[in-house]
């Protein structure tokens, strides 16, 4: 498929452009642009967009002379890839004719070029294409290719904080012994898993002289041993017993934010590195600020069944400060750079066509579109960077 981007040749007038399926492929005019020719009749078709939005411009020539822009009547029609039709009419100005509305983003569509000069009628017809590609379906399959509909959403404006993981205070226990005396055994080590009630050292009290055994009051790993045989217990604990699966993601808010983040708000709790991403919710702060920074520390839970989340790692924290709901948005995934624009690739058949957007509110699932697509539109809403690879690749330019 021919497909064109938009740029400019050296050595060319500035701000003059000619509209193009593919570069290069067609005979240029002394403006950069398309020359249509019939006979001794010649229209050269720009698109002028120097310090202004796009617009046609046309230069009208016999026998390759240039003709008084008040002697042809001319129009232009294009057809782009969802079915919608515009026609330009156009007005003589200084050396040219100037087409009477903006040429709107994205250059793509099917054109009909038609010019009425000393009673004959021209009319020429040429796809210009950008940004379009073609895949079959079982090729978008394969890529992971995912569509969706723009329309309503609810986007949640986000804050990013950093943090650590710790263990959850409730998590740990003390293990002292009942009684004074001297440690006869001991049965477990730092990093020994111990289940409930298993044991964990016998000890000789100093005042019955009977020895008694020491249990785990909790299920964990051994993060402390404070003793050895020989020792005498005394009020000091002499194992720590702590449950890596209760972990807290705790993250320090400093002073410019503590409006915005509340207990119950939604957050996505990420490493700092890597994909992985748990949900969760702000359960509280601590009750004082830190003297120094004068942050204050929130804390949420972060179930960790697996032990993927180490107690000292950094995290990083997205919160969801605030939602409302907007009438037009599309995936924040969708969303891809072409050229100086943002844009989504919409889906008509198996056709994937750039659409540039003007963006609102931005959210880490949804984006709200102000402009540049309709309600209703079909777009790759999953691996969008396939098909903005894809078009890439076939050498698409944009040029006029």
């Amino acid at each position: 498929m021919s497909l064109s981007a938009c740029g400019q040749e050296p050595d060319k007038s500035p701000g003059e452009h000619g509209n193009a399926a593919t570069a290069g492929d067609y005979e240029r005019g002394p403006h950069n642009g398309r020359m249509l020719r019939d006979g001794d009749f010649a229209l050269e078709m720009t698109v002028f967009e120097d310090g202004v939005p796009p617009e046609y411009r046309l230069y009208a020539y016999r026998d390759d002379k240039p003709l008084p822009p008040g002697e042809v009547q001319a129009s232009v029609t294009i057809r782009r890839l969802d079915g919608e039709v515009t026609t330009f009419a156009f007005r003589p100005e200084q050396f040219y004719l100037r087409g009477n509305a903006t040429l709107v983003e994205p250059h793509s569509f099917d054109v009909v070029a038609t010019a009425n000069e000393g009673g004959r009628r021209h009319q020429w017809k040429f796809p210009s294409y950008e940004g379009r590609t073609t895949i079959a379906v079982d090729a978008a399959r394969a890529a992971g290719i995912e569509t969706a509909v723009a329309g309503p959403a609810e986007i949640g404006e986000t804050l990013e904080i950093v943090g650590r993981v710790e263990l959850d205070p409730a998590a740990s226990a003390d293990v002292g012994a009942k009684f004074a005396g001297p440690v006869m055994a001991v049965y477990r080590n730092v990093g020994d898993r111990v289940g409930k009630g298993t044991l964990l050292a016998r000890v000789e009290s100093s005042y019955s002289l009977q020895t008694y055994s020491v249990y785990s009051p909790i299920a964990g790993i051994v993060t402390q041993r404070n003793t050895n045989v020989g020792d005498v217990a005394g009020t000091e604990p002499i194992f720590v017993i702590s449950d890596p699966s209760r972990t807290v993601a705790t993250f320090p808010i400093f002073p410019r934010d503590i409006e915005k983040v509340r207990p119950g708000q939604a957050v996505q709790i990420q490493p700092l590195e890597g994909n992985r991403a748990q949900g969760s919710v702000i359960r509280d702060f601590l009750p004082l600020a830190e003297a120094q920074t004068q942050t204050v520390t929130a804390r949420a839970a972060l179930p960790n069944p697996g032990g993927v989340w180490r107690p000292g790692m950094a995290v990083r924290g997205i919160v969801t400060v605030e939602r409302s709901t907007v009438p037009l948005a599309v995936r924040s995934e969708a969303i891809q750079q072409f050229r100086d624009f943002r844009v989504v690739f919409a889906k008509v058949g198996n056709t994937y066509e750039v659409r540039m957007l003007e963006l609102g509110r931005e959210g880490p699932e949804w984006t709200e579109v102000l402009g540049g697509l309709k309600p209703g539109t079909t777009y790759a809403a999953k691996n969008s960077y396939v098909i903005k690879a894809d078009i890439e690749k076939s050498g698409a330019s944009h040029d006029h």
